[in-house]
């Protein structure tokens, strides 16, 4: 099975192809982003994991691998982003749980780093 880290890695480097070809619309879009996750009336950990269980519904490989690292970085337990697949899964049934694989395989690789 394919390293989740590596994967998350590869699909980074790409993502960062389009600010080089389109700099201005790409900064006005990642300045929106930056300011959404910034602790407000909810911590960046709490956003970071609510935009995980979004990601995992929406079965989007990319933004699960991503979100999950920044909900890791921002200080989000094991436990924390295991509740966040449950209650993924309880909104939305086995096509949610069927990603979550990728979300276990990935903390699994960060802890053994």
């Amino acid at each position: 099975m394919e390293s989740q880290i590596e994967l998350s890695d590869k699909i980074r480097s790409y993502a960062w192809k389009l600010p080089e070809e389109w700099p201005e619309e790409v900064a006005k879009h990642m300045a929106f982003f930056t300011a959404v996750y910034e602790d407000g009336a909810l911590s960046s950990k709490v956003k970071r994991l609510i935009a995980l269980g979004i990601a995992i519904r929406a079965g989007c490989t990319g933004c699960i691998l991503a979100q999950t690292r920044r909900a890791v970085e921002a200080g989000a337990s094991r436990e924390e982003v295991l509740e966040v697949i449950a209650v993924t899964a309880a909104m939305g049934g086995t096509p949610s749980m069927a990603w979550s694989w990728r979300v276990i395989q990935l903390l699994d690789e960060l802890s053994s780093i």
